[in-house]
C-alpha cells in the first residue's frame, strides 16, 4: 500500500501489485475496472501492457522499482535524532483535540460527513483529555463530542440491536445504514471505550453497550478454547430463498415480516395497538423500508429496514400511553423474538481464523468491561482468552508469538507448516491485555508473562539507530521495506500502545531502561505528533501518561478477601487513564516484592486491607475506606508522606 500510494498518489482497496519474480514491485494501483471504462484502462488492458513492457523494457521496469523502494526507505524512516525529546504533551493534546474539533460532525457525532467510522482511539482520547481538563472549556467540549458520538452510534443502525455488536461502518451521516461486516478488532475496542464511557459520566446506557458487545463476541466469535474468531461476513443467502448473497440480508427486516412475528395486541396501550406497532414505531420501521436509495446503490435492501432508534423509550411510552418499564419490557421480549427468527436464517461466513493481535485486544476488552462491573464471568472468560493465547499462540522452545492459527474440520485448533511469526501488533496487543487481565484478576502469573513478551519484543523489533520498533523483524530479509507504522486507524499503531505498555512495566518491574524506551519512541514519533497529532491520538495518549507519570495504586490484604474487593472496586469505577494497580500480600518471593523494594514498607492496617496511592516516589497516608479512596483518586486531595 505505501508503494501504491507513493506512485500514483493515492491508495485504496481493491489493490494490485505487480512484483518481480523475487518479490519487488514494479507497478501498482486500486481499482482496475473489468473493461476499460473512458480514460480509466481495465485490468485486461492492463495486464496486457504489462506483458508488453516485460518481454521489451524489463530492465527499465526493474531498475525503477528499486528505485522507487529506495526512495521509500528514506521517506518512510522514523528516527529520533541524537539527544532528542518528545514533545511537550499539552501542546500536542491541545492540537489533537482542535484538529478533532475541525473534523466533528456536530448533529449525530463522528468525525466526517459520511462514511462514518467508529475510531475507537479518537474516543479514548477524548476521555482522556478530558480527564486533565474538566474544569476548562476545551475539556467540556471534547467529553460533549464523545459521549454525543457514542450515544449516537448506540442508538444507530451500525449497532445490531437484535443480535448486538457493532457493524463495520456507517454509509450515512447518522450512522444508519452500515456496511453489515462485523470485526472482532471493533468489537473489542467499542467495549474498552463504551465501558470508560460508562466510569465517566455514570450512564447506565454505556455499561449496557460494553456487555451487549461482549454477549455478541462471547456467543458467536468464540472458539471453545479459549480463543476468538476474526469476522462475520457482511453479505449472506436471503431468508426468502435463492442462491446470491446480499448485503445484510442476514440482519434486515420488512415491515410485514414485524407484523407477522409481534402481532400480539398491548394491553392498556392507546388505541389497539399491537407489540409490532410499538417496535415499528421506536426503531423506525416502514412499510416501505427505511434505506434511502443512495445508500442502496445496488439495490439489495429495497422495502427492506435497518434497526434505528427513533424515539426515547420515554418519548414511546407517552406516545402508547404506557409506562417506561412498560415500554423497556415490551422491547427487551420483541428484541429476542427477533432473535431467534434471526438465528435460523442463513448465517453470514464466518472468518475463523484467530490472530495474536486482535485477541490481545479483546483480552483487553473482557478484563476492562469485567473489572468496572465486578462481571465474574467476564473475568473467566478474559483468564480463558489469556491461557488459549499462551497454549495455542506462544511457542514456549523458541519464545515466539505466532501470528495465527485455526479452527479445524472438527473444530479443534489447527496451525499450519510452518506457522507464521508474530509481529509488533501481536506483541504489543497480547502485552496490553495481560497488563489489563493483572489490574482485572491480581494475578501476578499474568505481569511475569508480560515482562517475557516486552523483553522478546525488544530484541526482535527494536530500531537501535532511530528509538522506536520497526513492524516486523527487521533481519527479515523477505520484507523489502521496514516500516514503523505511524497511524493509529481502526487499530492503534503497535508502537502507540508499546509506548504506553513500557511506561506501565516500567512501573510494576522497576526498570528504568523501559521508561527510557518509551521517551525515544515517542521523541522519535516527534514530527507526526507535532504536524498531525490526529494521526497519532493513541500515542498522543502515551505522551500525555508520560508527561503527567502514573499513579501506583497499591493494595495490601488478602486476595479475595471482601475488604480488598471493596478497595479494588472503588480503583476501577472510575477512569484514571494515568495509573497502574499494584496488590501486595507480604509474599516476599512475589514478583512484585522481588522487582519493587519499597513495597516491602506498605503494610496493610490492622489486618485490614489498606490502599496508598504513591505519585514521583511520594505516598498518601494508607486509606482503608474505600470512599476515601475513591475520593482521591477523584480529585487528589489527601495528606502526603514520602515513601522510604
Amino acid at each position: 500500500m505505501t508503494f501504491v500510494q507513493a506512485t500514483s498518489g493515492g491508495g485504496g482497496w481493491p489493490m494490485s501489485v505487480w512484483l518481480t519474480s523475487d518479490l519487488r514491485p514494479f507497478i501498482g494501483g486500486t481499482y482496475f475496472p473489468p473493461r476499460d471504462r473512458g480514460r480509466r484502462p481495465g485490468f485486461k488492458t492492463v495486464l496486457t501492457r504489462i506483458i508488453e513492457q516485460w518481454q521489451n523494457n524489463r530492465s527499465s521496469l526493474e531498475s525503477s522499482g528499486d528505485r522507487i523502494l529506495e526512495a521509500l526507505r528514506k521517506g518512510t524512516a522514523i528516527t529520533a535524532k541524537p539527544g532528542e525529546s518528545p514533545p511537550l504533551a499539552p501542546d500536542v493534546a491541545n492540537h489533537c483535540l482542535q484538529q478533532l474539533v475541525q473534523s466533528y460532525e456536530e448533529e449525530y457525532g463522528g468525525f466526517r460527513e459520511a462514511p462514518k467510522f467508529p475510531t475507537p482511539v479518537n474516543l479514548m482520547f477524548l476521555m482522556t483529555y478530558w480527564s486533565v481538563n474538566r474544569s476548562t472549556s476545551e475539556g467540556v467540549e471534547a467529553l460533549q463530542m464523545v459521549l454525543h458520538t457514542m450515544r449516537m452510534m448506540a442508538l444507530g443502525g451500525i449497532h445490531d440491536h437484535v443480535a448486538q455488536g457493532f457493524h463495520r461502518y456507517s454509509t450515512d451521516s447518522s450512522w444508519h445504514v452500515p456496511h453489515f461486516e462485523k470485526m472482532l478488532y471493533d468489537q473489542a475496542q467499542l467495549a474498552v471505550a463504551y465501558i470508560t464511557a460508562f466510569q465517566v459520566s455514570g450512564e447506565q446506557l454505556f455499561a449496557d453497550v460494553a456487555k451487549d458487545i461482549l454477549c455478541y463476541v462471547s456467543r458467536d466469535l468464540s472458539d471453545k478454547s479459549g480463543g476468538f474468531y476474526s469476522a462475520e461476513d457482511a453479505d449472506s443467502v436471503p431468508a426468502s430463498g435463492g442462491t446470491e448473497k446480499r448485503e445484510g440480508a442476514f440482519c434486515v427486516w420488512t415491515a410485514s415480516e414485524v407484523r407477522e412475528l409481534l402481532p400480539d395486541v398491548v394491553k392498556g396501550a392507546t388505541g389497539v395497538a399491537t407489540l409490532a406497532d410499538i417496535f415499528m414505531h421506536h426503531y423506525g420501521v416502514k412499510e416501505q423500508g427505511n434505506v434511502a436509495p443512495e445508500q442502496d446503490p445496488h439495490a439489495e435492501l429495497q422495502g427492506q429496514n435497518v434497526l434505528i432508534v427513533r424515539y426515547s423509550v420515554e418519548l414511546t411510552a407517552a406516545h402508547f400511553g404506557i409506562s417506561v418499564e412498560k415500554v423497556e419490557e415490551l422491547l427487551a421480549s420483541c428484541r429476542a423474538r427477533m432473535a431467534e427468527v434471526r438465528a435460523r436464517r442463513p448465517r453470514p461466513h464466518l472468518d475463523s481464523k484467530m490472530l495474536a493481535s486482535w485477541n490481545g485486544l479483546t483480552l483487553s476488552a473482557f478484563a476492562r468491561v469485567g473489572a468496572v462491573l465486578g462481571d465474574k464471568a467476564l473475568l473467566d472468560r478474559a483468564v480463558h482468552a489469556a491461557n488459549f493465547l499462551k497454549e495455542h499462540l506462544w511457542d514456549t522452545e523458541r519464545q515466539t508469538v505466532l501470528r495465527s492459527c485455526y479452527r479445524g474440520d472438527q473444530m479443534e485448533v489447527q496451525q499450519i507448516s510452518p506457522p507464521i511469526s508474530g509481529f509488533l501488533d501481536d506483541y504489543a496487543f497480547i502485552l496490553c491485555g495481560l497488563l489489563d487481565l493483572y489490574e482485572a484478576t491480581l494475578q501476578a502469573e499474568w505481569l511475569q508473562w508480560a515482562e517475557e513478551l516486552q523483553l522478546r519484543q525488544d530484541t526482535l523489533f527494536w530500531d537501535n539507530q532511530g528509538g522506536g520498533y520497526f513492524c516486523s523483524d527487521p533481519s527479515d530479509s523477505t520484507v523489502l521495506l521496514q516500516l514503523k507504522e505511524d497511524q493509529d486507524g481502526a487499530e492503534p499503531s503497535a508502537n502507540s500502545v508499546s509506548a504506553t505498555n513500557l511506561l506501565r512495566l516500567s512501573h510494576y518491574t522497576g526498570r528504568k531502561e523501559w521508561l527510557h524506551k518509551s521517551e525515544q519512541l515517542l521523541a522519535a514519533f516527534s514530527e507526526r505528533l507535532t504536524k498531525v497529532p490526529i494521526a497519532l491520538p493513541e500515542m498522543v495518549r502515551a505522551l500525555m501518561s508520560q508527561h503527567y507519570t502514573l499513579k501506583q495504586v497499591v493494595i495490601c490484604g488478602q486476595r479475595d478477601a471482601p475488604d480488598t474487593n471493596s478497595l479494588l472496586t472503588a480503583a476501577n469505577s472510575i477512569f484514571i487513564p494515568f495509573k497502574v494497580l499494584m496488590f501486595t500480600d507480604k509474599d516476599e518471593d512475589g514478583f512484585l516484592s522481588q522487582r519493587l523494594p519499597a513495597l516491602s514498607s506498605m503494610t496493610a492496617l490492622e489486618g485490614v486491607a489498606t490502599a496508598y496511592v504513591c505519585q514521583d516516589f511520594t505516598c498518601s497516608l494508607p486509606l482503608t475506606d474505600p470512599q476515601e479512596l475513591r475520593r482521591l483518586l477523584l480529585d487528589g486531595t489527601t495528606d502526603q508522606q514520602s515513601e522510604s
